[in-house]
């Protein structure tokens, strides 16, 4: 009887939170350009000329979020996906679900909670039971999905309201399916997420799962982006002969419109899968190979606003930062972090962007 009159009383409270929670839609920010009441990111109808397949992953939500602030003492969220089938390589909240930062009391964001994916669309308590102190909230999208509607649920007569960007500047972040996020178990963990709340800065995640191809008419879109610094890391989805034939016209194109702003290449992380396949252990060393080559190339021809990032040890040399052998866990990012971002922030410095 005790357990069937608790039962009864969890209900109750569940519905009269239910009925009295209050949605609100905010604009959605982490965006290459502003596009409003749009979840893609970037214009998919503006730009012709760029591959559909590369078009569809731009609608992925991959580096995109919300930002708001509230005294809530919870926080609800009601978001519709596609029908697109769940990817073996990535968790259901990474691929489909949400993932919120409240900023603590060290002005540092923090994990608060996630968005568990059901069906289609989607309602589910982020975080419950925290104090009437107003807080700011950080809530990313989901990384491999098409967001096509989002509200945020807050308590009745709760106060609410959006916040500017937090992150400054704006930093293009073009690349494979590592940028994307694969394999991070949620999508605050991809590390363009991470480097922006280590660093305050707005990094943009352009990140094109298996189609990182260095097309010209990719290089055109980054082009007409402002940035105050690229990252291009394309190589683990190119041979070596197309690193070879598109890299100085790639790197070219965006010259053009920005002469000198900073670019950091990255070779391919080594992966794992490789040390036991010669075949893919051969394709990856043949890839930084090339890499370094072109980088070399271009420095020669007098561009001393590029910079490099070795592929060795970009992952850790324990054999366990991936999940498949190519993809980076959690861990793996975290090892990515530690080369990747001291580079950035020394670059950034030298060229007094920060």
């Amino acid at each position: 009887m005790k357990h069937l009159l608790a039962l009864l009383l969890a209900l109750l409270s569940f519905t009269a939170q239910s009925q009295s929670t209050q949605y609100h839609r905010l604009p959605v920010m982490g965006q290459a350009e502003a596009l409003p009441n749009s979840f893609h990111r970037i214009d998919t109808i503006k730009y012709k000329s760029v591959p559909s397949p590369i078009k569809k992953l731009l609608t992925h939500g991959a580096g995109l979020f919300v930002t708001f602030k509230s005294n809530s003492s919870y926080i609800k969220a009601k978001w519709c996906v596609t029908e697109s089938p769940a990817l073996n390589n990535l968790t259901p909240i990474a691929n489909k679900g949400l993932d919120l930062y409240i900023k603590n009391a060290e002005g540092k964001w923090q994990f608060a909670g996630v968005g568990r994916p059901g069906k289609t669309c989607s309602e589910y308590t982020l975080v419950e039971n925290m104090n009437s102190s107003e807080k700011e909230f950080l809530l990313y999208l989901p990384l491999y999905d098409e967001v096509k509607d989002l509200q945020i649920g807050v308590s009745e007569g709760a106060e609410f309201s959006k916040l500017p960007n937090p992150f400054q500047k704006q930093i293009i972040v073009y690349g494979t399916s590592i940028v994307h996020g694969a394999s991070a178990s949620r999508s605050g963990l991809a590390y363009p997420a991470q480097l922006s709340r280590n660093t305050g800065l707005n990094f943009i995640n352009l990140g094109m799962s298996g189609s990182a191809k260095i097309e010209p008419q990719v290089a055109d879109l980054i082009a007409g982006f402002h940035a105050d610094l690229f990252i291009l890391d394309y190589v683990p989805n190119s041979s070596a002969d197309i690193i070879e034939e598109r890299t100085a016209s790639f790197i070219k194109t965006i010259r053009a419109s920005h002469p000198r702003t900073p670019i950091i290449v990255l070779q391919s992380l080594v992966r794992e899968s490789g040390f036991w396949n010669q075949k893919i252990g051969e394709r990856v060393e043949k890839q930084n190979k090339q890499m370094a080559i072109e980088f070399k190339k271009l420095q020669k021809e007098g561009d001393n606003n590029i910079y490099f990032i070795e592929g060795k040890s970009l992952i850790g040399d324990d054999h366990e930062g991936t999940i498949d052998g190519t993809h980076p866990t959690d861990v793996g990012f975290s090892r990515m972090l530690e080369k990747i971002q001291p580079v950035v922030e020394e670059v950034l410095k030298k060229h007094q962007i920060i």
